[in-house]
């Protein structure tokens, strides 16, 4: 699906409750996800990309009520309540979600789905009003680390051919146009031990021996 290109560049941002940080300057724990919930966009605005929770239900429903139809690709997001909120329900039940949220809302969201499928397929989605600011790159990198740390063989999408914005984002991710008798473009990326060094942004345990400890 359509992502918005683009990295953050780094920097001190706040998350929108007066707290500041730079996750650039951040060494991570054994304990950290695969990569760091900390996001700095290329504006220098913080938000956080984490695991989808129940109570996010609402302001992704909300989200995408408020999706532009000019935005959507190949037929998704539905159009209608009912065919939306039944869409969205199979992706929260079989598949795995990570939400972008800043300003107090949810501006972006990434499935893989089925979660259980060695090489499930990949999808994202960011509101408008928050494209070009490296939300859906950063939200597929998360989405990469978290496939790759759960053991899944490789991570499959569809892209409309005429978005090469999107194409060249994935490819710059790492994955390669496959066949397909789809008549859009399918691209598949392999989640070996390279891909996993690539995205995870956290030391190995042997890496920070010292996590854990407490100075007196």
């Amino acid at each position: 699906m359509d992502v918005a290109a683009g990295d953050g560049d780094g920097g001190t941002a706040g998350d929108g409750n007066g707290t500041f940080w730079d996750p650039s300057q951040c060494t991570g724990t054994p304990y950290c996800p695969p990569r760091c919930p900390r996001f700095i966009d290329k504006y220098g605005d913080g938000l956080v990309i984490r695991p989808y929770a129940p109570d996010d239900w609402e302001p992704l429903n909300e989200m995408y009520r408020d999706y532009a139809i000019e935005h959507r690709s190949m037929g998704i997001p539905p159009i209608g309540d009912k065919h939306r909120e039944e869409w969205l329900s199979a992706l929260v039940e079989r598949g795995r979600n990570f939400v972008a949220v800043g300003d107090g809302r949810v501006v972006g969201h990434i499935t893989y789905t089925p979660r259980d499928d060695p090489e499930p397929e990949l999808a994202v989605f960011v509101h408008q009003d928050s494209h070009n600011r490296g939300i859906g790159t950063e939200l597929c990198r998360h989405a990469i680390a978290d496939a790759a740390e759960s053991g899944h063989e490789a991570l499959l999408l569809y892209v409309a051919k005429e978005n090469r914005r999107a194409i060249h984002v994935y490819l710059g991710l790492g994955f390669e146009v496959v066949a397909s008798e789809s008549t859009d473009t399918k691209m598949r990326l392999v989640l070996d031990q390279s891909v996993m060094a690539e995205t995870r942004t956290t030391p190995e345990p042997d890496e920070n021996p010292h996590v854990g400890e407490v100075e007196n």
